[in-house]
């Protein structure tokens, strides 16, 4: 399984489409989270070039730079991301130096209108086939609807017990990693 942050086409709180800045925190623990739960890799998306060289300065102090040495596990952790500007250079790079071309599968706070999001399990079931899979999160107040119908699988929000349901990204992704990918074999 392959992991994507999109920051382009997601939602401001108003429901238009916009394209989102990344924030340094995202990279960090979802990069630490994607490590843990042994991810293929993890893909920062966006079309702003003034942000790409962002995380790639970002990306470099913890690879190449200071960083690497101060914190080597933060290292390998963020040696696992890719900056690309679009879902469609993800999905050629995962087809090129992956398996293929993935089954993408995106994430949703909300029940979405279109069609029921896939359980955990069934995604679970879904990544023994031996095929690539890419899990999408989008940064803001989440993905657009377009983008959302063109999935081949959205998958089932987080729901707490409040009623409430505004986590941030990074949080849903642990979150939704470990439902996934977790070692259920605990004492």
């Amino acid at each position: 399984m392959y992991v994507a942050l999109t920051h382009y086409p997601v939602v401001n709180k108003n429901g238009e489409i916009i394209t989102s800045a990344v924030t340094n925190l995202d990279l960090h623990d979802i990069a630490r989270a994607v490590r843990t739960f042994g991810a293929k890799a993890f893909y920062v998306v966006t079309p702003l070039a003034d942000q790409k060289r962002l995380v790639e300065k970002i990306v470099s102090h913890w690879t190449k730079g200071f960083g690497s040495t101060y914190n080597p596990k933060r290292r390998r952790a963020l040696e696992m991301i890719h900056i690309k500007e679009s879902m469609a250079q993800v999905v050629e790079h995962i087809a090129v130096f992956g398996a293929g071309i993935p089954k993408v599968t995106v994430t949703c706070a909300r029940d979405t209108d279109t069609r029921p999001g896939m359980s955990y399990k069934e995604f679970q079931e879904l990544l023994q086939n031996g095929k690539p899979h890419l899990l999408v999160f989008g940064t803001a107040w989440g993905l657009s609807q377009p983008f959302i119908a063109k999935a081949d699988y959205i998958l089932e929000p987080i729901k707490g017990n409040t009623g409430y349901n505004h986590l941030s990204v990074r949080c849903a992704a642990a979150i939704i990693l470990d439902r996934l990918m977790g070692n259920r074999n605990l004492n």
